[in-house]
């Protein structure tokens, strides 16, 4: 995920050459929300934002999805009890629009209410692939690689924590 999709490697935008590049990315933690579009290798909109970066980046025109939270229409409420609330740093949620944005670009949300037209994401197949080297030369490296790292490496060491509240170490024979 990045804070700027923009900066999405060249590398990447090359292996979409010629179509639709959509990135999109949430974090509830922190309610950082980032997504982008590319065109044909043309970047056609981005933006990332939470309240504590405020936005991090707005190019293009903003998605007809996006406006009405621009607009005001889905503003922050103030959580009822918490003491001390000061008024939200965004005119709306980041990850209310996240969830916009996945249903825009995507067809589903994750957290959110779907809607009877919303694709059931548990319902889609999703296929794996395994990338490997017929020569067996990149698995034989590797392999390699860990047994000099494991023999760079001390004797394992195991500790305990102590009722005093200190890291104790144990001999392994009598763990």
């Amino acid at each position: 995920m990045l804070d700027r999709p923009s900066e999405l490697p060249e590398h990447l935008r090359e292996a979409g050459a010629g179509r639709r590049i959509i990135m999109h990315g949430m974090h509830s933690v922190v309610d950082w929300l980032s997504f982008a579009v590319w065109e044909d290798g043309l970047l056609i909109r981005s933006l990332s934002l939470s309240p504590d970066g405020g936005i991090r980046e707005n190019i293009g025109k903003p998605y007809d999805f996006e406006l009405p939270y621009w607009a005001g229409e889905h503003p922050v409420e103030p959580v009822p009890g918490w003491p001390n609330q000061a008024p939200y740093p965004l005119p709306f949620h980041p990850l209310a629009l996240g969830e916009q944005a996945l249903r825009a670009l995507f067809g589903f949300v994750v957290e959110g209410h779907p809607e009877s037209d919303d694709i059931d994401a548990e319902a889609v197949h999703l296929h794996g692939f395994r990338v490997t080297d017929p020569s067996g030369e990149e698995q034989a490296a590797r392999e390699a690689a860990y047994a000099q790292a494991r023999r760079a490496m001390s004797s394992p060491r195991r500790f305990r924590l102590g009722p005093d509240g200190a890291m104790h170490e144990v001999s392994l024979e009598s763990s």
